[in-house]
């Protein structure tokens, strides 16, 4: 059964969201009421192609749902682009296998991008051992994503090029052993974890490979470069977690005084034009992120190959708005007073989840 999601955040939605951000945090997962949510509205199926029981959203919308969800909690905003990003997998898997998974109930997939295990090739199939790291959403994962170096009789499988061959694999959880290890002062609640398989023997139909060329769903989603998505999913979460901070700082700030010009801060004329410097140059490098993003929608929608120079413009962007999102956050927190450092304030949360979240190595200038 085909499962519409709701392609906005509801006013109701984020008052929910935020309602127990802090509870999440404490309890280093998101709150039962924050899960079902995620799965009530359908936006972990997102991605997922129309014929496998996915919504198949246009990425432009999926992109600002996900910054908006940012903007009210980091762990959920990242651990929702995370998941349904993973979900979007099944427009390159079989279509029957692709059904199957997508019609899991509370379906939600997770993984890790790096090949730190191997598969053994075993009969008509392949035999999984590894580990991987920061699978974010790992507690509510019904499947796991990973790549893993090929092998035949204990030794790689070469390429062309004499490179190991690699191959991206997706595994039930009842086959995954989750390893507690995020322990990062940020998105607590997006439970990052590691895990490891150990010897776990999957059929072929569970490898794929991330390429237009051997997609298995027809829409444009799964003609998008799978680089472009992921810059401009993570992107978009960093913009609305220093979106986030700005409307939490300017509170901050008005309660300040000037120890030396003994003016509230606010009126003092270098600090009132920094903030307003820096709102001005976040809303301008989010205008730019979203007109190359939905540029290079339409292009691919239409049925055009994207361009390196578009795909190159989508990336610039992306890493634009990082960075004037980082000289937002940086720029302003020392005005903001030790409530900001006080580890219990929403506003010293929004600012350890933004610091996490921008670590991650896409988003390096």
């Amino acid at each position: 059964m085909i499962q519409s999601a709701a392609t906005s955040l509801s006013p109701r939605d984020a008052r929910r969201i935020e309602r127990y951000a802090a509870l999440a945090e404490a309890a280093r997962f998101l709150h039962p009421v924050q899960q079902a949510l995620l799965h009530h509205r359908g936006w972990l199926k997102m991605l997922a192609p129309r014929a496998s029981g996915g919504a198949e959203l246009p990425l432009p919308q999926v992109v600002r749902l996900e910054e908006a969800v940012a903007a009210v909690d980091g762990s959920m905003g990242w651990a929702l682009t995370l998941c349904a990003g993973a979900g979007w997998f099944a427009g390159f898997l079989a279509p029957a296998l692709a059904r199957d998974i997508i019609g899991t109930r509370r379906v939600c997939l997770g993984g890790s991008g790096a090949a730190t295990g191997h598969a053994e090739q075993e009969g008509d199939g392949w035999r999984i051992t590894g580990s991987w790291d920061y699978a974010s959403g790992a507690p509510m994962a019904t499947h796991f994503t990973l790549n893993a170096v090929l092998r035949a009789n204990g030794r790689p499988l070469l390429d062309e090029h004499g490179a190991p061959r690699i191959r991206a694999f997706l595994v039930p959880a009842a086959q995954v052993q989750i390893v507690p290890s995020w322990r990062s002062i940020g998105m607590r609640a997006s439970a990052s974890h590691s895990y490891r398989i150990d010897g776990e023997w999957v059929s072929k139909e569970h490898g794929f490979t991330i390429s237009p060329a051997a997609a298995t769903a027809d829409g444009p989603l799964y003609r998008y470069p799978f680089y472009s998505l992921a810059f401009v999913t993570l992107a978009a979460n960093v913009a609305g977690m220093a979106s986030h901070f700005l409307r939490l700082a300017q509170p901050c700030i008005s309660r300040r005084r000037h120890a030396v010009k003994n003016l509230p801060l606010m009126e003092v004329p270098e600090v009132a034009a920094l903030l307003r410097d820096k709102e001005q140059t976040l809303a301008t490098a989010r205008a730019h992120f979203y007109d190359a993003l939905d540029h290079s929608w339409a292009l691919v929608e239409a049925g055009t190959q994207l361009s390196p120079e578009v795909v190159l413009s989508v990336q610039t962007r992306s890493l634009a708005l990082v960075a004037a999102s980082r000289a937002a956050v940086d720029e302003l927190y020392p005005y903001c007073g030790l409530y900001a450092a006080h580890e219990d304030s929403a506003i010293n949360r929004v600012w350890r989840d933004f610091h996490t979240a921008s670590q991650h190595t896409l988003l390096l200038p």
